[in-house]
């Protein structure tokens, strides 16, 4: 393949654009094609990809996105670093909807999502602890503080199936296990990353408060309006914690 980068970023519901000036590229890969075209520019002299991982048009559900093929894609392109903001719910009133959670853990409660590389013949068991590389959460936990952002220096983000969100019942039981943060997406996109050998961060920003809170009836379950609208507002933000990310990155 003729094109090269040196970042990947994966886009999240709201995220569907990183820069202007882009040249966009079709990429097919063993495992078909990615959610989007690949957009290729330059932040800080390094070569990025951006992809949103559902679609521009928003048109893959969290279960349907082409996991496999996206990561695989980014691995063609030849990226030594992903960094992939996500779209979250609270688990906990201490975090907030605003605030950003660089995650250190996940609770995989997805099913029936193609989730490995290692289908057979060849078989390989890779090791599930840290699955999110700590000198790129170290980069972003700092970059956050620097820029004066509320972050969180770790959490558990429990990934589930989608595309509906949690009843109350779910929420609960997710707080009461003591997970701090829900997504739809992170399962099985970390640990593809993982398998494959690239340093992957997941930057959450936290949105709503899933199902609401236990013992605040003041605090409504999360509508996709008010994920969108939340991440919206938050969209330069997000935008400007990746490029200083990237200004700080080794490549």
């Amino acid at each position: 393949m003729d094109y090269k980068a040196d970042v990947g970023v994966f886009g999240g519901s709201g995220l569907y654009s990183l820069f202007t000036d882009v040249e966009e590229i079709d990429i097919e890969t063993p495992y078909g094609r990615p959610s989007d075209k690949i957009s290729l520019g330059t932040v800080a002299g390094k070569k990025i990809a951006f992809l949103p991982r559902h679609g521009r048009k928003h048109s893959f559900p969290p279960h349907k996105i082409p996991y496999k093929a996206n990561l695989y894609a980014m691995m063609m392109l030849g990226v030594k670093y992903i960094i992939a903001p996500t779209a979250s719910g609270s688990l906990k009133a201490e975090i907030e909807p605003g605030d950003f959670v660089v995650c250190d853990d996940f609770v995989d409660r997805t099913w029936g999502r193609g989730d490995t590389y290692y289908d057979g013949p060849e078989t390989k068991h890779i090791v599930g602890v840290e699955p999110y590389d700590p000198k790129l959460r170290a980069i972003a936990i700092e970059t956050c503080e620097k820029m004066g952002i509320k972050v969180h220096k770790k959490g558990t983000v429990v990934v589930i199936q989608g595309p509906r969100f949690s009843t109350k019942a779910e929420s609960r039981w997710f707080s009461k296990m003591g997970w701090d943060v829900i997504n739809m997406t992170q399962y099985p996109e970390c640990i593809l990353a993982k398998e494959l050998g690239i340093p992957y961060v997941n930057i959450a920003l936290i949105t709503d408060y899933d199902a609401g809170l236990e013992g605040n009836e003041d605090i409504k379950p999360v509508t996709e309006e008010e994920v969108l609208r939340v991440f919206s507002e938050n969209n330069n933000k997000v935008k400007e914690v990746i490029f200083n990310i990237i200004e700080r990155l080794d490549v």
